[in-house]
């Protein structure tokens, strides 16, 4: 298996294993898809930094005019890192302190607010001087699970529909400047219906703020994880979103700025974590590969049941066998569960592709593992972006008492 050419067998051999690989080129393939898409109407890509928080990657995303969504300070301070400017980031917190955001104002960053409690804080630190968006709850189910659904009306994230008028009171008391509105749904959405009855949402509030610069449409597009899997059609979602957007805009008397907020869309088929397999066990039931990796590395097959698909790139021209891959972890920790693979034999190097998104940035130290190597592909060369972690690094910030 090749990414620009270069064989990932080499790529294992070079920098070793466990390590994650992401091909620069499909990054930019995936944001030229986007703006096809929605070619129609004045679009703003802003990523979503919690997919994959590497400087590298982020300073791509810079070179290829894709802005920044992010979700803590720290996001916000790695993407100034990158070399974004404040100006150019949509900080987006989620039940943080009040002193969170004002650091982020400071900063100078554009903030999205996502609960009342914080607006009236807002308006009363700061009336009309600074401009603020709303993130909206629009109470609708999409992306086929409650984790990664997360704009039902159980959801945490943003404020009710149904209390908007405690939200135009509160920005009446204080004459808050409301710039943006914005809803996210949720993930792995396939068709234009979702965004389109989000949008619905967007275009009845937007009727009462009158000083709108954008609206944002949120992320959540489907990406396929299997040869055969559906994805979401970005022409058709593009071009029925777009003829909305624009419909509305010629109601509301002006143009605005239509955002997007991708993260897995963007990264995720991007990457690949190639592990070495451990050992070989066979049982009466089950052979098990078990790898130099886990749910440390990467949790999604246990967090959201996750497929990954898996391959033996060195096994060609084996037999297959069927396998369960485990990790090295001390928990039930099956990264890909009952997999045809080219038959297995200790050393060699398994590839677990769609590993882009929502993987190493949801890495830890768990059983005091070590994180691996990140290495991106670009122009048909390796370059290392993350060096390993070294046993030093567990003790780093650790302070020692001594008994």
């Amino acid at each position: 298996m090749k990414i620009q050419g270069l064989p990932l067998t080499e790529v294992a051999q070079q920098f070793g294993t466990p390590v994650y690989v992401y091909d620069g080129e499909k990054i930019v393939t995936q944001i030229e898809n986007l703006k096809t898409g929605f070619a129609k109407a004045p679009l703003k890509i802003k990523y979503a930094v919690k997919a994959l928080t590497n400087v590298s990657i982020l300073k791509l995303m810079k070179s290829q005019g894709v802005g920044v969504d992010a979700v803590s300070i720290e996001e916000v301070r790695l993407c100034m890192h990158a070399g974004y400017a404040a100006s150019e980031i949509m900080y987006t917190p989620n039940c943080v302190s009040f002193e969170e955001i004002q650091e982020a104002v400071e900063l100078g960053c554009m903030i999205n607010l996502d609960n009342l409690v914080m607006l009236r804080k807002f308006g009363q630190e700061y009336g009309g001087k600074i401009p603020v968006a709303l993130r909206i709850n629009p109470h609708i189910m999409a992306g086929g699970n409650s984790k990664i659904s997360v704009g039902h009306i159980h959801s945490k994230f943003g404020i009710s529909i149904l209390q908007l008028d405690q939200i135009l009171e509160v920005v009446e008391e204080f004459g808050i400047s409301v710039n943006g509105l914005h809803v996210h749904t949720g993930s792995d959405i396939m068709d234009a219906d979702v965004f389109l009855r989000g949008a619905r949402v967007l275009f009845d509030s937007a009727k009462n703020f009158p000083d709108l610069r954008f609206l944002d449409f949120g992320g959540g597009f489907k990406v396929p994880y299997k040869p055969d899997d559906v994805q979401t059609d970005m022409v058709k979602v593009g071009e029925e979103v777009s003829a909305a957007f624009n419909e509305f805009c010629e109601s509301y008397g002006r143009s605005l700025e239509l955002w997007i907020e991708p993260g897995k869309y963007l990264v995720s088929a991007a990457g690949y974590l190639l592990v070495s397999a451990n050992v070989v066990k066979d049982t009466p039931e089950i052979t098990f590969v078990g790898v130099d990796s886990g749910l440390n590395h990467l949790i999604r097959p246990m967090f959201y049941k996750a497929y990954h698909q898996v391959e033996n790139i060195s096994g060609e021209g084996r037999d297959t066998k069927r396998y369960d891959v485990v990790g090295y972890i001390c928990e039930t920790d099956t990264l890909a569960a009952s997999r045809e693979l080219a038959e297995v034999e200790t050393g060699d190097v398994l590839v677990l592709k769609n590993a882009g998104a929502y993987a190493y940035s949801m890495a830890s130290n768990y059983n005091s593992r070590l994180r691996p190597a990140e290495v991106l592909v670009w122009k048909g060369k390796a370059h290392l972006i993350r060096k390993r972690e070294e046993f030093e690094d567990l003790l780093r910030n650790q302070v020692v008492f001594e008994f």
